[in-house]
């Protein structure tokens, strides 16, 4: 997110993040907000470049309504932006031609992750998972992780879209990159887990499950 968004603006932009589509009136019910000023901070994030505004698709009699979305892609770095490219074809084409396409996307995965952290060798079980919440990072996560990053928050896909409609497929090659990249620095992977769209605004990664779970 921006650094020069106000608080409230923040506030928007984050609900779009969540919403694949929403209204000026949607805005302003989730967030207490007059139309007015959900109207001045949605066209605000337009003007910004984070957000788009689009017609939604005619039904009946009437101008169809104004919809906005946000731009994942407003602040990525290129290599991101390569890398959501790549992923959404490959999440599409598993999904389309795979008899097994969760376990072809869980392989895909696996070996992805091993080569992102080859030549690693982290200390101890925790620095190898801080290793694997660096490379979230590095590929557009946005991770907020506990102290001894067990629990992390996944707080924004770069495959947003494709994980929409293919969640399946895109989830398994996200937690095969983390269970790879786990099993190449010497880790037990076994019992990490990702839990799609499990909190408002993050997916939810567990690298090392509470005591007793």
């Amino acid at each position: 997110m921006a650094s020069t968004l106000s608080q409230a603006r923040g506030r928007v932009l984050e609900y779009l993040e969540v919403h694949e589509q929403a209204t000026v009136r949607g805005v302003a019910g989730a967030l207490s907000l007059h139309e007015n000023t959900a109207r001045g901070h949605l066209e605000g994030l337009v003007e910004a470049g984070l957000a788009r505004r689009e017609r939604a698709p005619v039904r009946g009699r009437g101008r169809p309504a104004i919809q906005y979305r946000a731009d994942v892609w407003a602040q990525a770095d290129p290599r991101i932006r390569d890398y959501a490219h790549l992923a959404s074809a490959l999440a599409t084409f598993l999904s389309t031609t795979s008899p097994d396409p969760q376990a072809d996307a869980r392989t895909a995965g696996l070996t992805w992750g091993s080569s992102m952290v080859e030549g690693r060798e982290p200390q101890t079980p925790r620095q190898a998972r801080r290793e694997v919440v660096a490379v979230l990072a590095d590929l557009g996560f946005d991770p907020k992780t506990d102290s001894g990053a067990a629990s992390v928050a996944l707080r924004r896909c770069p495959l947003l879209d494709v994980a929409r409609t293919h969640t399946d497929v895109v989830c398994q090659v996200h937690l095969g990159l983390v269970q790879g990249a786990m099993t190449e620095m010497g880790q037990d992977a076994s019992q990490a887990d990702l839990r799609p769209f499990s909190e408002p605004g993050a997916c939810r990664l567990i690298l090392k499950p509470p005591r007793g779970g």
